[in-house]
């Protein structure tokens, strides 16, 4: 089934992840690189690859550059593989594509993940599982939070090989990312209250009691502690996400903060 995937990869400035990522992917036959105009050199990586084709388009938001990528880039092939730069196949996952044969009533295939620190397999790892593999006329994204989501018309099924997910970024830049992505997470869960919550969404709006969970859980329940250095690191940077997202909560409590819901205004209260 191979040659009926498309493999579709946003950028900006993956330098340090790009080339392990297009490395697994010499099967394609074609490959989408939309780049939000990168420049640390994530474009002549992309170009060294002959099927890579590169497509700019300024970053607005990930669900307008990924519905980009998936409707505005040319894509011929009834299939997409979704993927973000520090996502590596591995050679197991690549032979399930090989032999896949969907269902007609299948329309996308989600895949769990082996999170890596600088190349290093961590069992403490809590990346969720993600719809990566669909029918390219049967998906939609949509905004969620500081991120995206597929929605899919029709059945998904699960992979049984994992992706790894290993982004060698600096943490200087994991922490500037933080604090946008933990805003907007904010804005998500604070405009919900007419909305079901998840169970780990509630749990983030105790705020001070999420942090402390979080390290735990990635520490101890997961086994963390069993990772050494690299475990800590990890669970710590967890930990750190949840207490910047915290602060936007406590900082809305205290400022009463008008936080806008779709066509309303919901003032925070809470």
């Amino acid at each position: 089934m191979l040659d009926q995937i498309t493999p579709l990869i946003l950028t900006y400035n993956e330098a340090p992840n790009l080339e392990r990522t297009l490395r697994q992917l010499s099967w394609a036959k074609d490959i989408v690189v939309v780049d939000s105009f990168s420049d640390d050199g994530t474009t002549r990586i992309a170009s060294g690859y002959s099927q890579a084709r590169i497509c700019q388009r300024a970053f607005d938001s990930h669900r307008n550059q990924w519905s980009f990528g998936l409707h505005d880039t040319g894509i011929k092939t009834p299939w997409v593989l979704a993927m973000d730069a520090d996502y590596v196949l591995t050679d197991e996952l690549i032979a399930e594509l090989q032999a896949l044969n969907p269902e007609s009533t299948v329309n996308g295939y989600r895949a769990d993940f082996v999170y890596c620190l600088n190349g290093k397999r961590l069992r403490s790892g809590i990346y969720p599982s993600v719809t990566v593999l669909y029918r390219t006329a049967s998906a939609e994204y949509i905004q969620d939070g500081h991120t995206h989501r597929v929605r899919i018309d029709g059945n998904v099924g699960h992979l049984r090989s994992k992706i790894l997910h290993d982004d060698r970024k600096p943490l200087s830049r994991w922490l500037r990312s933080q604090v946008s992505y933990a805003e907007l997470e904010a804005k998500k869960l604070l405009a919900s209250r007419t909305e079901p919550l998840s169970v780990n969404d509630r749990l983030r709006m105790w705020k001070v009691i999420a942090p402390s969970a979080v390290l735990l859980y990635c520490l101890i329940i997961r086994g963390g502690l069993l990772d050494g250095w690299a475990g800590l690191f990890y669970a710590f940077q967890r930990a750190m996400a949840e207490l910047i997202l915290s602060l936007f909560l406590i900082e809305a409590r205290l400022t009463k903060r008008e936080i806008p819901s779709g066509n309303e205004v919901s003032t925070v209260t809470r």
